[in-house]
């Protein structure tokens, strides 16, 4: 049975419902990587049916948006590409883009290390300070009509700053943090992106492999690799060691199937979802995540199962969008 096909927002690109995210590359954040695997990776979702792959000009310093765009070579047509641009140059909240002519300048980058001449979808990398929106909004609508871009939106969990990008309604996708252990999009952002027809690209689907169910409260992490702060900060442990407890009573619900299958499905359960991008390293972890689209949907039942444990609109991420 192949993945599902869904539209992505007011864009009209069909995009299967499971996609890859590429954050965790060499150099990342993300602790060891290699790029034969990497590559690998990418080969292992387009065989199985997955179009849609996340990068972003600052995952492993560019080096994510080189490793796709040499993936790409001479297959561009399958790929739907999203990229992402705004933290270079990041200071006191403010973007360094302060003029849609450095934004452009920066997009051209993205473009010469992606090997391509446009994009599918471009986003602001997070939410910065107001006062640099209107820039990201004027030159994405002008590379837009250019046809170097077919949509572009924002990569926020900050609901009234997408309220203020969509002011012009030419926000066409948004990219959001959204997991069994984070539903406080439900509230507001998902119901919102569904009568906008914005196209809704899941991040943080398995809650930074915390709903992969392989870590407990012994866990080590590498040398740079970010979820040190999990153990090392007592904020972020208190809450890690909480999100521990919830993972143990969600593995009793997975049944037949891996939790991590379970968590990808519960987010493709949401009408609103577009497509989702778990992370992965390797080509075993992306046969893994894919999988879970090939699977029967969620029941009702089991569906009611997840509410009792993490409730509706509720549950808090350990990591900023």
């Amino acid at each position: 049975m192949p993945l599902k096909n869904r539209i992505l927002g007011k864009t009209n690109i069909t995009v299967a419902e499971m996609g890859l995210g590429l954050w965790a590359v060499q150099g990342s954040e993300w602790g060891k990587a290699d790029d034969k695997e990497s590559l690998e990776a990418i080969e292992k979702a387009l065989g199985m049916g997955a179009n849609f792959f996340d990068t972003s000009d600052v995952y492993g310093d560019g080096h994510s948006e080189e490793l796709l765009g040499q993936a790409m070579k001479g297959w561009r047509g399958k790929f739907v590409v999203s990229t992402k641009i705004g933290w270079r140059g990041f200071t006191d909240g403010h973007s360094g883009y302060t003029t849609v002519d450095k934004l452009i300048a920066g997009i051209e980058s993205n473009l010469k290390r992606l090997q391509t001449d446009y994009l599918d979808i471009l986003f602001s990398h997070i939410n910065f300070h107001e006062s640099t929106m209107p820039v990201f909004v004027e030159g994405f609508a002008k590379l837009q009509k250019q046809g170097k871009l077919k949509g572009y939106g924002v990569s926020t969990s900050d609901f009234e700053y997408l309220k203020k990008f969509n002011a012009d309604g030419g926000c066409s996708v948004v990219q959001i943090d959204y997991s069994i252990l984070n539903r406080t999009p439900e509230a507001d952002i998902l119901p919102y992106c569904a009568e906008e027809k914005i196209g809704l690209v899941i991040r943080g689907p398995l809650a930074m492999g915390l709903l992969a169910g392989k870590f407990t409260k012994d866990s080590k992490f590498e040398q740079g690799d970010f979820r040190r702060n999990w153990i090392e900060k007592p904020d972020q442990n208190k809450v890690f060691l909480e999100d521990l407890a919830k993972v143990e009573k969600l593995k009793a619900v997975a049944g037949g199937k891996s939790l991590a299958q379970l968590a990808l499905q519960f987010t493709l359960a949401h009408p609103a979802v577009s497509v989702v991008i778990p992370g992965a390293k390797n080509p075993k972890q992306v046969e893994a995540n894919v999988s879970a689209g090939l699977l029967p949907p969620l029941s009702p039942a089991e569906l009611k199962e997840l509410d009792s444990i993490t409730p509706p609109n509720g549950g808090r991420k350990i990591w900023p969008a």
